[in-house]
């Protein structure tokens, strides 16, 4: 059979490629290896007799435009948190409160003894969102070069500071607080294996993609879980006439555009197609990827837990529904960010992991069973930095053990209870916690090194000459494009690459 178009996997940009090419009247087939779309934006029942629906992987929405879901009609909602984040200092803590600017000051104050990083933090995050507002709309567009991106930021301030500057740099110069740096500098690591004064500027890469999302880089979330992204986003593409097919494996794309798959049965199949978009790891893929490139390696730790109530804190200022309402940071500040990079470097598990938490029940209940909400249950997803695939490589099950060990203590330091004594336990017993390491993404979910955006994120411009005016989705074959995390602009629950794919085949 031919196709106009081949998809290979089943990921959220998978089907926002999917959906837009139907639209446009393309003949499309789309092949998921897994039993379920999503890639790792699904919810799941995790633990045996909870009704909890978990996002198991990604979890919080940002970079997925609002174009995107205009254009699909998406039927999906994104609720916004109040509270950016909070962060235990003590007894004591710095709460980010979205709506109430004077709280917000006071608690800078507070932990920092005067007004001087509030100020800066002003200055800082206006100077984020002129970036966030004006870089934003240009990742839907085909590629500009570092100079016409320049000119559409304006504010030469904001381009030497976030583009040219190491971040690590820029924080220590603007903030005083170890913490507040800390603050700063966790949306530069996340995912990342990076150090922030690298002069790689990887990290500053990653800061971008975390602040930069729909042009205001908040971080929504999104009702019924991650799972109820990719339900809308397969229906949108069913609904156009896309033909979409579970448990058929991609095993090779030929130049020409054939694509071999394998069906549940173990049968062989071939289909040709005019364009193949591989929704994968390039890693994964022999045919389109650079064979040069280093091998990427993911550095997280993800937790999953269900808790009876949320923890007690230090902090009697706070309600714990307020703490725990948007980001809360856990030793986090920039030294201690700093010492966990050296010893993970070494080869050693940190000694005092820093992590961040999100409670999507506090936002979105709907998640948690009819009994769970009334009991007042909760969850709890933790993200843990600088833990890259190295610590787990030669026994997995011994380092993540003792990386979940770490954690949890690193969690209990700040704490004013162990979150052990609120962990909701299964009907057999067992706790309401799971965890992930890189070599665990690796192995269930096919992603190279665990790497959550499926390698090192890149500049949303054209570094080389030849790609200005090209969507970043282009490989050396004509027929062979990428429409995923590794794309150019890729990385996170976007569609962003979707969506590119989508239009370079289109010729728009």
């Amino acid at each position: 059979m031919k196709y106009d178009v081949v998809i290979a996997g089943g990921g959220h940009n998978g089907l926002v490629a999917a959906a837009y090419l139907a639209k446009a009247g393309r003949n499309v087939l789309l092949l998921e290896r897994q039993d379920h779309l999503g890639g790792l934006a699904v919810s799941e029942r995790v633990f045996p007799g909870v009704d909890a629906r978990l996002s198991r992987y990604s979890y919080l929405v940002s970079l997925l435009p609002t174009q995107v879901i205009t254009d699909l009609n998406l039927r999906i909602e994104l609720r916004p948190r109040r509270f950016a984040s909070y962060t235990p200092v003590g007894a004591t803590g710095l709460l980010v409160d979205d709506e109430d600017s004077a709280r917000t000051a006071a608690s800078f104050a507070a932990i920092t003894g005067d007004e001087k990083d509030y100020r800066a933090w002003r200055r800082f995050y206006g100077l984020a969102g002129q970036i966030a507002r004006s870089v934003a709309p240009t990742l839907l567009e085909p590629l500009r070069d570092a100079r016409e991106l320049r000119g559409i930021v304006g504010e030469e301030e904001a381009w030497r500071d976030f583009f040219e500057r190491p971040i690590g740099a820029v924080v220590d110069e603007r903030f005083a607080d170890d913490d507040v740096r800390g603050v700063v500098l966790t949306d530069a690591l996340i995912g990342t294996f990076a150090d922030p004064a690298d002069l790689s500027l990887l990290a500053n890469r990653c800061f971008l993609y975390h602040v930069i999302g729909n042009g205001t880089g908040d971080w929504n979330v999104p009702v019924g879980g991650m799972g109820a992204v990719t339900r809308a986003l397969a229906g949108a593409a069913r609904e156009a006439g896309a033909e979409v097919h579970t448990e058929m494996e991609v095993l090779a794309i030929d130049t020409s555009g054939e694509v071999t798959f394998r069906d549940s049965g173990g049968a062989e199949h071939a289909v040709d197609a005019e364009r193949v978009l591989v929704n994968l790891p390039p890693a994964g893929l022999t045919s389109p990827a650079s064979e040069s490139e280093d091998k990427p390696e993911g550095a997280q730790l993800k937790i999953n837990m269900v808790l009876s109530r949320l923890p007690r804190l230090r902090d009697s200022s706070i309600r714990p529904e307020e703490a725990f309402g948007g980001t809360f940071h856990i030793n986090e500040g920039r030294d201690r960010l700093a010492a966990a990079y050296a010893e993970a470097s070494s080869g050693r598990i940190p000694s005092l992991p820093p992590a961040e938490i999100y409670c999507h029940s506090l936002t979105d209940p709907s998640i948690l069973g009819p009994d769970l909400e009334a009991a007042g249950a909760q969850t709890l997803t933790l993200f843990g930095l600088h833990m890259p695939a190295r610590l787990f490589r030669a026994d997995p099950e011994r380092a993540r053990e003792e990386a979940v060990r770490a954690t949890l203590a690193s969690m209990n330091s700040v704490l004013d209870e162990p979150i052990e004594d609120c962990l909701l336990r299964t009907p057999d017993g067992g706790l309401c916690l799971e965890a992930k390491s890189p070599v665990d993404l690796e192995n269930e979910a096919g992603l190279p090194g665990g790497h959550i955006f499926h390698r090192d994120l890149s500049w949303p411009y054209a570094e080389d000459p030849a790609d200005r005016g090209r969507w970043g989705v282009e490989t050396e074959h004509r027929r062979i494009l990428l429409c995923g995390a590794a794309a150019r602009r890729g990385g996170g629950v976007s569609g962003i690459p979707g969506h590119n794919a989508a239009k370079a085949v289109l010729g728009a």
